[in-house]
């Protein structure tokens, strides 16, 4: 399930996973692959200071595009691209099976395919800034702490956690390059 997570700029913001079933991530209403996030965070791991990127998402402009995840999971509400992958994927009926999938990356196609119709692609700026110990992500700045915790969301597997604690390998490849990592921007980051 998405939480909230604080930004600079734009207060509370949703992001995280939304669907068991798939490794696609929503920040706000950019929508992409956990395997891209897993990537860059890496990649930021590895490298300078100072990183500027883009990340190809697809955005959906309008709330009512996006859907209603509550009233998707409760199967009550199937509209917009939530409703969408509700309806091919409903919330499972047993608590114990609500966990996410670490085979989500298998369901790519199905998701882009679902978003399509809803979706525009775009470019989205992936920017760190040493001075102000800041990661830009689109439109939303988050603190050095504040990006942390988005990492570590996706290392737990969001809420629920990943199931049965199996992580896919581009979520380990990112914990992997974190640990390793001098860099400031992971800095005391610690994923348990």
């Amino acid at each position: 399930m998405p939480l909230t997570f604080e930004t600079v700029d734009r207060g509370p913001v949703a992001f995280g996973f939304f669907n068991i079933e798939s490794d696609m991530l929503l920040l706000e209403q950019c929508f992409f692959f956990a395997g891209l996030f897993c990537a860059e965070v890496a990649e930021a791991a590895r490298g300078e200071d100072a990183r500027r990127t883009t990340w190809s998402v697809q955005v959906i402009d309008r709330p009512e595009d996006i859907g209603d995840l509550m009233g998707a999971i409760r199967g009550e509400r199937l509209v917009g691209f939530l409703g969408e992958t509700y309806r091919r994927y409903p919330f499972p009926a047993r608590d114990e099976d609500f966990r996410q999938q670490p085979e989500g990356h298998r369901t790519r196609a199905e998701f882009r395919e679902m978003i399509a119709p809803f979706a525009e692609g775009r470019e989205i700026p992936f920017e760190l800034d040493p001075d102000a110990e800041e990661v830009r992500i689109g439109d939303h700045r988050f603190t050095r702490t504040g990006f942390g915790e988005l990492v570590a969301y996706v290392w737990r597997g969001g809420w629920p956690r990943w199931r049965d604690g199996i992580r896919p390998d581009d979520v380990l490849a990112m914990r992997d390059a974190v640990e390793r990592s001098g860099h400031w921007l992971f800095r005391d980051l610690v994923l348990e």
